[in-house]
């Protein structure tokens, strides 16, 4: 007995067939790029941990920079792309976008400013 009561919601998809491979190729790209950084980030804490670079030496500080810069891309790209923030208007961009930089900013520079004002008072 066949159900009258299921609707098949593909059927009013409503893009062509050129439309769907153009889709799937984007969801590929997405997938590749995604995977590529957390592949390099995850090849750099291998082989540039702490045991391997000096904590003290600038190249510590660059390869902290590169998470740091590495996590920020990865992790606009997945607003942009799975949140549909790509899809807005520019100035809806940047009233969602513009607090979370503010936000990020004013917490480097606690981590930057205020965190020599206590290395001192935890070292005596």
């Amino acid at each position: 007995m066949k159900r009258d009561d299921i609707i098949e919601y593909s059927l009013g998809a409503g893009h062509s067939e050129e439309e769907g491979v153009k889709i799937r190729k984007k969801i590929w790209f997405v997938t590749a790029l995604l995977t590529v950084v957390t592949a390099v980030e995850v090849l750099m804490g291998v082989f540039l941990g702490k045991a391997m670079v000096d904590p003290a030496s600038s190249t510590w500080a660059m390869v902290k920079l590169a998470f740091i810069t590495l996590t920020i891309v990865k992790a606009g790209y997945i607003v942009m792309i799975f949140m549909h923030l790509g899809d807005e208007r520019k100035m809806f961009k940047y009233f969602i976008l513009l607090p979370y930089a503010g936000f990020i900013l004013y917490l480097l520079f606690l981590l930057f400013f205020e965190a020599n004002a206590l290395v001192p008072a935890l070292l005596s």
